[in-house]
């Protein structure tokens, strides 16, 4: 995955030092992890937003555990990912199956109505 150009960073907001390192470049923005702290909408002249990290299934685990049909997820620590399933690609109609906080950067997904369908789709989604 491309990230867009910026600065990223992986902890709470710089204190004290010289926020206007980027006082000549009129084209960064600031990107912060959703769990870290001392964020505001500007670090010196340039604008700062949250840096979402992409979700990814666990190919790996899918399947059928305790008779009900999951996968993992991994992510960052704390993002919130909504589950949603459809039975039919060319006319989707996507529910909601379920909500999920990746706790230390993980989590198990579970369809306990998966067998209630002939086949069934699923996407991810932020909140």
């Amino acid at each position: 995955m491309h990230e867009p150009d910026g600065a990223y960073f992986q902890g709470n907001a710089p204190s004290g030092g010289d926020s206007y390192v980027f006082l000549y470049d009129s084209h960064a923005t600031v990107y912060y992890l959703p769990v870290t702290d001392g964020w505001t909408s500007w670090f010196g002249t340039r604008p700062v937003v949250q840096w979402n990290l992409s979700t990814q299934i666990s190919l790996a685990s899918v399947g059928v555990q305790a008779n009900q049909f999951g996968f993992n997820l991994t992510g960052a620590s704390d993002q919130v990912v909504v589950v949603e399933a459809c039975t039919d690609l060319a006319n989707p109609v996507w529910l909601r199956v379920g909500t999920n906080t990746l706790t230390g950067g993980t989590s198990y997904f579970s369809d306990p109505q998966w067998t209630n369908y002939p086949g069934r789709y699923y996407r991810l989604r932020s909140p």
